[in-house]
């Protein structure tokens, strides 16, 4: 069963990271459109997933706030996905290398918010993330640049910790729920909320790390 839910993680991200980051690199109403459904769909399943009011609404603003940032990076900050290709290879390795350093590692667990998190595998997060993130900068042009690579590595361990904790508040609320996923729209990963939970919360901080050109 698991080796299932694994091919189906492993199929579904073979379709989207290309189908991603055609979008992104495309730019335009095709990525307004693709940014604009993931929202709709995001508000959906928040709505779903919260039983309190006012928590809808907070989390409907927040949402908005979070893509808001997302479409101004792609669109204004130099009209180029260098940014936001940055924040998504922090977020996407953090996930990995919490998984995988977890999964093998397995040790102390970091919090009963969510029972699969190990403080091994909050390692491994910053670990991949900042390892996958420099070796991207050393190959691929991005259009960002920093004074030294400290500089560069503090960025990346805190936009990790910030995507870590964002993982961490959407577990708290589906605990609350009872519930495992907070949809079913992407095979052997759950919703769009499931997916995207640590980036809506490291693009906002981003922007406004960038905004104050730290």
């Amino acid at each position: 069963m698991i080796e299932k839910e694994i091919l189906k993680r492993i199929l579904s991200s073979v379709i989207l990271v290309p189908l991603t980051l055609y979008v992104l690199m495309k730019g335009s109403y095709i990525f307004n459109f693709f940014l604009f459904l993931c929202f709709s769909i995001s508000v959906y399943e928040w709505f779903k997933l919260t039983k309190n009011f006012w928590l809808k609404i907070v989390g409907t603003f927040f949402l908005i706030f979070s893509f808001l940032t997302i479409f101004k990076l792609r669109n204004y900050i130099d009209n180029d996905y260098s940014l936001i290709l940055f924040v998504l290879i922090i977020c996407i390795s953090t996930d990995i290398g919490g998984y995988i350093f977890g999964k093998i590692l397995k040790g102390p667990k970091l919090t009963k918010i969510s029972p699969n998190k190990t403080f091994s595998g909050t390692f491994g997060s910053f670990f991949l993330s900042t390892t996958i993130t420099i070796i991207f900068f050393k190959f691929v042009q991005f259009n960002i640049n920093f004074d030294t690579i400290f500089h560069l590595i503090i960025i990346i361990i805190l936009i990790s910790f910030v995507s870590q904790l964002g993982d961490l508040t959407i577990s708290y609320f589906k605990r609350e729920s009872k519930i495992k996923d907070t949809g079913n729209i992407i095979p052997g990963h759950g919703g769009i909320l499931d997916r995207i939970d640590g980036m809506i919360f490291a693009f906002p901080f981003f922007y406004l790390l960038n905004g104050l050109n730290f």
